[in-house]
């Protein structure tokens, strides 16, 4: 069987390498080190399909150490130990390169294995991961290496390969392709950033085109726009829910509400749908109300859960119809975030220990001990009092004049500012 297009493809020289400019580019650090031909322990971080493993082998091609690769969701530590007892032999006398795709998934145990080489310089590690490699790659392995971040690639840089692809395939096949340029930018821009997804799409277009004669009346094969379509309609879609990508999509759904622009609010929401994720659509969207539109309009709070219940009733795909409202709701909404900040003012209050004893006025009903010289609880009730207000002491006698709420500048808040100013006076207690 053979290799996918993407492999019979991948490139040999960084020249050919897709995208990834920010570190390839002339006089970037990675490719500086590169052609320096003095390779450190290096992790390349970013999505599956954007040229980690193909830099990689290219360093590989040229640094004269014995090539190793493995892969952490399959390798064990037998297989770590086969590699470490060619150290010093024929084959790796000049020490041996690792290539370690998918490094999170090596436990603590596994990469410590490594470290005692990788610091005696007879192991150079190159590991790939598609995660933040600050969370799951073990500190002592972390410091010895330089992180580079690879980038998502854009369908403007993927195009071009679409089309090497296609003069590769003419020749491999022998017949010529007619490619559709509205088929190549749909086949691009359909990958999501995945090289490897754009080939394999482009590779099945062709397998699956159809014939037809040419002007002259040879046969040649047809890659059109609606076989693109068909093949490649979904793989736009990069998501993981246990990944980065879906901590991402998420922040970014709740920031486009929080920060008042319902069509990218919108964007991100589709994408949550489109991935099944229903519960994290529904959860961001009543944080959201709650956290950044607040005080502002109190009473979206009960429409977003009203919103919010119906979508988890009907489900996928109707489910969309009551989150969409609910979503330009929250976006286009007024915002304060003035009852969450000012939690957590008196929250870091409790943290820093100051604190105190519960006003006897506010307690539950206690019998009063021999010691208690002034006898009785004192609470006022503020019902039986003109406008249902009696000024006493709440907080503790610690925290007695400490203020955490400032009003919010929305209609909402300063209505009742007015309000309790006017009963109270002007202290904003």
């Amino acid at each position: 069987m053979a290799a996918p297009l993407a492999d019979r493809l991948r490139p040999s020289v960084l020249e050919d390498v897709v995208g990834q400019t920010h570190l390839l580019g002339e006089n970037k650090a990675l490719r500086r080190i590169i052609e320096s031909g003095e390779i450190p322990n290096l992790i390349f971080y970013g999505p599956s399909g954007v040229g980690k493993t193909t830099v990689a082998e290219i360093i590989a091609g040229g640094c004269g150490k014995r090539l190793h690769r493995l892969n952490a969701t399959t390798a064990s530590i037998s297989d770590i130990k086969d590699m470490i007892a060619e150290l010093g032999s024929f084959a790796a006398r000049d020490g041996i390169l690792l290539y370690l795709d998918e490094i999170q998934y090596f436990n603590k145990k596994q990469q410590q294995t490594l470290l005692e080489y990788i610091e005696k310089g007879d192991i150079t590690l190159i590991a790939s991961t598609t995660e933040n490699p600050y969370f799951y790659i073990y500190n002592a392995i972390l410091s010895r290496s330089t992180v580079f971040e690879f980038k998502q690639v854009t369908a403007e840089e993927i195009l071009p390969a679409v089309r090497r692809g296609v003069d590769f395939l003419e020749k491999e096949k022998g017949i010529p392709i007619r490619l559709e340029e509205d088929a190549a930018v749909h086949i691009a821009r359909s990958a999501g950033g995945d090289v490897r997804k754009a080939m394999n799409a482009l590779e099945l277009c062709v397998l699956t085109a159809d014939r037809e004669k040419d002007e002259k009346g040879a046969d040649r094969l047809a890659v059109t726009v609606g076989r693109a379509e068909e093949l490649s309609d979904k793989s736009a879609m990069r998501y993981d829910r246990e990944g980065d990508d879906h901590y991402d999509i998420v922040s970014a759904y709740q920031k486009s509400m929080r920060g008042a622009d319902p069509d990218a609010a919108l964007h991100y929401l589709a994408r949550l749908l489109a991935a099944g994720d229903l519960p994290s659509a529904c959860r961001r969207l009543m944080v959201c109300a709650c956290e950044d539109v607040g005080l502002a309009y109190p009473q979206i709070i009960p429409i977003v859960k009203a919103a919010v219940d119906a979508a988890m009733m009907l489900g996928l795909p109707e489910a969309r119809i009551p989150l969409a409202d609910a979503a330009v709701l929250v976006a286009t909404a007024p915002k304060s975030n003035s009852a969450y900040v000012a939690l957590d003012l008196a929250a870091a209050d409790l943290r820093a220990g100051n604190s105190g004893p519960i006003p006897r006025q506010l307690q539950n009903k206690h019998f009063d001990g021999e010691d208690q010289e002034k006898k009785g609880q004192f609470y006022i009730y503020p019902h039986d009092y003109p406008h249902h207000y009696y000024p006493q002491q709440y907080l503790p006698d610690a925290l007695k004049d400490k203020v955490y709420y400032q009003w919010g500048e929305n209609k909402n808040e300063q209505a009742f500012k007015a309000y309790w100013q006017r009963i109270k006076g002007d202290t904003g207690k």
